[in-house]
């Protein structure tokens, strides 16, 4: 049975295939990589969108930058709901959660 294509390029598909295959453990660890990495990225575009500086939106949050800057990196996992749901109201947004099926990502900002 042919590999199913994850990627639109080649490159990023060889080192899926190659470094995490078909093991279920190393699927599992790459969503949740993605999954911080999407959360994030999302965090970053709202912020830049609203032309704050990550003081600045620390401030609305009633934070420290720092905490800004770690919640913006995509090797962090430790978001938590009030944190995101206290950002999404310093820049206008609601915060949703989707129970999806797995292996069907659905990216939002």
């Amino acid at each position: 049975m042919p590999k199913k294509k994850r990627f639109k390029s080649n490159a990023p598909q060889f080192a899926y295939d190659r470094y995490v295959g078909t093991d279920p453990k190393l699927e599992a660890a790459f969503e949740e990589e993605l999954a911080a990495a999407d959360i994030a990225c999302q965090i970053y575009k709202l912020r830049t969108q609203a032309k704050l500086s990550q003081r600045q939106l620390a401030v609305r949050v009633g934070t420290t930058a720092s905490v800004i800057c770690r919640l913006e990196d995509s090797d962090y996992e430790g978001h938590s709901l009030s944190m995101l749901r206290r950002i999404g109201a310093a820049l206008g947004r609601d915060v949703r959660i989707v129970f999806a099926t797995p292996g069907r990502r659905r990216a939002t900002a």
